[in-house]
C-alpha cells in the first residue's frame, strides 16, 4: 500500500473529515480515502453506503409529545402478527 502526505489543507476540510469518520465510525485515513475515491469517480456505482445520508437530520427530535403519541396510535397496527402470514 503507497502512502501519500497531504499538506495546505484548511480547518474547515479537517472538520468535515473529521465529521465524516466519527458519523461512519471509522477511522481519518479511510474518511480520506473515501472522499477522494469519490471526488475522483472511483466510487462504486452500485455499492450502497455504509449509512443513510444526513438529509433529514434537521428534523430528527423536533417532534412534540402529541405529534409522537399521534403516530404511535395510527402505526399500532404494524406491530400485530397476522398468523395466517406465518402458516
Amino acid at each position: 500500500m503507497k502512502q501519500l502526505t497531504i499538506r495546505g489543507f484548511d480547518a474547515e476540510l479537517e472538520k468535515r473529515i473529521r465529521e465524516l469518520a466519527e458519523k461512519e465510525e471509522t477511522s481519518l485515513n479511510k474518511a480520506v480515502l473515501k472522499l477522494l475515491r469519490q471526488g475522483a469517480g472511483l466510487s462504486k456505482k452500485n455499492e450502497l453506503p455504509a449509512r443513510i445520508g444526513s438529509s433529514l437530520d434537521h428534523l430528527a427530535g423536533t417532534w412534540s409529545e402529541e405529534e409522537a403519541r399521534v403516530l404511535e396510535e395510527v402505526t399500532r397496527d404494524f406491530e400485530r402478527i397476522d398468523p395466517d402470514l406465518w402458516s
